[in-house]
């Protein structure tokens, strides 16, 4: 995986109305993107529409993207791709499987891909990140580098894929520092920015030095409370989440926990085309999907005993030598009651 993953500045896509309207018309072979949440946020949502423009520049398809906030819009919007002849939609999210599940039931020949899915069936196809072995990696480095022994997690809606990146970091912090305190806040959203902020300053208050979020657009705010800390005298450090973000609040990152969502887009989608693509997905750090990305502006924050304990951690469970926890949220496949 390229440890140095940037924000690719946006191109223009064909864009559809986050709801009410139709999609537009597929030309050959299309792909579509549904997100819920802004493209803008530098992390879970902009690497999803990077992995979309490189699917279009890749492999010269078609494709689409529309932003949907509710239930009801997951629901007009797969159906409207479906119906407009797009042969692979892609749900990022978990909070997509229900309508993935049930627009899959409707449309036989086309294939839905939901990150972080649940409910696998003939032609709706989770793709599991993997990003708890990053985030073990990520909470190795928060171990490391604490002073007061306090970290912290600040995450937004406690879904299954997000609470198991906080159990993976909590270990990794115990790895590295077995009486660590380590405190978790879920905020109930993605990109309610006043809400991470608080949450942040709260475990900041609390004596926290080292924390980490795994919001969507909220995490700008959640940087802007680590650094007003910092201006205020204190040591306090912050780690990414979801996209390599070092470079988004440079002066505060200590290093991000990323997945590489643009190469997972694409295998998918050139095995969609293939006629070989089949559910569920599985990836991780041995397919060199996910890392944990030290920030290069940061040198010497991570000492580098900690750089080289990290580095064993990789490369043990990259040989699936290391077991990360984990939640295991797949469900039996569709018409497979017994999972076997």
């Amino acid at each position: 995986m390229n440890r140095h993953l940037r924000w690719l500045p946006f191109v223009s896509l064909v864009l559809a109305p986050a709801c009410g309207g139709d999609a537009p018309a597929a030309d050959g072979p299309s792909v579509a993107l549904l997100t819920s949440g802004p493209v803008s946020d530098a992390g879970w949502h902009a690497g999803a529409y990077e992995g979309l423009q490189l699917i279009g520049d890749s492999l010269g398809l078609h494709i689409s993207h529309q932003q949907t906030r509710t239930p009801a819009e997951f629901d007009e919007a797969f159906i409207s791709y479906a119906e407009a002849g797009y042969g692979l939609i892609f749900g990022h999210g978990f909070e997509y499987q229900d309508a993935a599940s049930r627009a899959g039931e409707a449309y036989p020949d086309v294939t839905f891909a939901v990150s972080s899915g649940s409910r696998p069936s003939e032609n709706v196809v989770p793709i599991i990140f993997g990003l708890h072995e990053a985030s073990y990696l990520a909470g190795m480095a928060a171990g490391a580098i604490t002073r007061s022994g306090i970290v912290g997690m600040v995450g937004g809606v406690e879904i299954p894929s997000a609470k198991g990146t906080f159990i993976a970091f909590e270990a990794g912090v115990k790895a590295m520092r077995e009486d660590a305190t380590v405190l978790e806040t879920f905020i109930g959203s993605w990109d309610d920015a006043s809400a991470a902020k608080e949450a942040a300053a709260a475990q900041l208050r609390q004596g926290a030095d080292a924390l980490i979020h795994n919001v969507d657009a909220a995490s700008f705010a959640f940087f802007q409370a680590v650094r007003e800390v910092r201006e205020d005298g204190r040591t306090a450090w912050a780690f990414g989440m979801n996209r390599d973000q070092n470079d988004v609040a440079p002066d505060v990152i200590a290093g991000s926990a990323a997945i590489d969502i643009p190469k997972i887009f694409l295998q998918t989608a050139r095995a969609w085309q293939d006629g070989t693509l089949e559910g569920p997905l599985f990836t991780g750090l041995a397919a060199g999907a996910v890392d944990f990305v030290p920030n290069p502006a940061q040198r010497g924050v991570i000492p580098p005993l900690a750089l080289r304990q990290i580095e064993e951690a990789r490369l043990l469970i990259a040989e699936r030598k290391l077991e990360v926890p984990r939640i295991d949220f797949l469900e039996p496949a569709a018409g497979n009651p017994s999972g076997s």
